[in-house]
């Protein structure tokens, strides 16, 4: 055991106790909670994997529909799933949802695997959505612990072990196994991870009408804002990514297929100039060498230049300007090997970074880049 003493013993009982009391008059009403379809369970635990469940539902409604079952989406083709999962960021688990899929009807005859051990093993399932499957699919009496179980429980305990740690992880892991309620482990589960959701949030949780107030160590302490405790400060990194729209003679665009190992990997995007530390600008552009080289291969004609877009990523910060010209020769050479040509009325097929649908959105409906029409170059 973690922990012996009499004290945190007679903390248990009531912390399970209060909390499944509490669930039981603020269940929160989910489509993924009412079934132990295990299939489902997954798709929804994956789609909300660092992603709030407002943002999460629509993508999980749509996933659900167009793929009912592990064989739809086994058999879905990567570029329909990706285009489904665009704008919910993360893409690598788009990736893993359709391996997973794919190796389930392969290598385990289409049925999900029904054990803790054959779950976790799957590409993309973590310690949580192992424990989340088993246990709200299955029974299995294994807990949760995610972002909103940390919070609840270094707050009640008053536990200041960084959550990003290796020990950290560790005493936090078998302390919500020792709280786990094993006769019903999925309720228990739902339970604490509404109560983080609900009553003990990350900013001005309600702790005057918490039924754990009375024996919260935080809330005695007046720790709440400090807890839980991380030990590293997220560092953001600031790109600067300088979009080239390249209109071929014949009506179309040119487009290409992200593949190496960055964000947006297997999205499509245009022509992508990045530079070290600031936007190029209509005045700029033409010093840029890979500009440079396009005007003497492909005589390029400036149709516009937008402004400034953001689009704020968990670790990066991007910032994005958008350029559109007509390029007058219809062969690609080498320059522009990986680049392919679609008709621009059928843009929308592609799933395309959320940075970049933003810009052409704009421009539909008559932003600023539309009306800039520069003479550059």
């Amino acid at each position: 055991m973690l922990y012996s003493n009499t004290q945190f013993v007679r903390n248990v009982q009531e912390f399970t106790q209060q909390l499944m009391q509490w669930q039981g008059g603020n269940k929160r009403q989910l489509p993924w909670k009412n079934t132990t379809d295990a299939y489902i369970i997954w798709l929804s635990e994956v789609i909300l994997q660092q992603t709030r469940v407002e943002q999460g539902m629509p993508y999980f409604l749509k996933f659900a529909e167009r793929y009912p079952s592990v064989s739809h989406l086994a058999n879905a083709p990567d570029d329909e799933v990706m285009h489904l999962w665009e704008g919910l960021g993360y893409y690598s688990r788009a990736r893993n949802m359709l391996h997973t899929a794919r190796f389930i009807m392969k290598e385990l005859n289409g049925v999900f695997p029904q054990t803790y051990a054959e779950i976790r093993r799957l590409k993309g399932v973590g310690d949580y959505t192992a424990a989340a499957i088993a246990s709200f699919a299955f029974g299995l009496p294994y807990a949760v612990v995610d972002g909103n179980v940390y919070r609840v429980l270094s707050r009640y305990f008053g536990i200041d072990t960084p959550i990003d740690l290796p020990q950290g992880k560790k005493q936090f892991a078998q302390l919500a196994q020792q709280l786990l309620y094993t006769p019903n482990p999925g309720l228990y589960n739902q339970a604490i991870m509404d109560f983080g959701n609900l009553q003990c949030t990350p900013a001005k949780p309600n702790c005057s009408n918490c039924p754990l107030n009375g024996s919260c160590v935080a809330n005695a302490a007046g720790r709440i804002a400090a807890l839980p405790v991380k030990s590293k400060k997220l560092v953001r990194k600031t790109r600067f990514f300088n979009f080239l729209i390249l209109h071929t003679p014949s009506g179309g665009v040119l487009l290409r297929k992200r593949m190496a190992k960055d964000i947006w990997e297997n999205l499509y995007e245009f022509l992508l100039l990045e530079t070290d530390d600031q936007l190029l600008t209509h005045q700029t552009i033409g010093n840029h060498p890979f500009i440079k080289q396009l005007l003497n291969h492909y005589r390029l004609t400036f149709r516009s230049a937008s402004g400034m877009f953001k689009q704020q990523l968990t670790h990066q910060t991007i910032y994005a300007c958008f350029f559109e010209a007509d390029i007058a020769q219809p062969e690609f050479f080498t320059l522009l090997q990986h680049f392919f040509e679609i008709p621009e009325n059928e843009i929308n097929r592609y799933a395309l970074p959320k940075i970049i649908n933003t810009y052409l959105a704009n421009r539909k409906n008559d932003g600023a880049a539309q009306q800039l029409q520069l003479p550059l170059l």
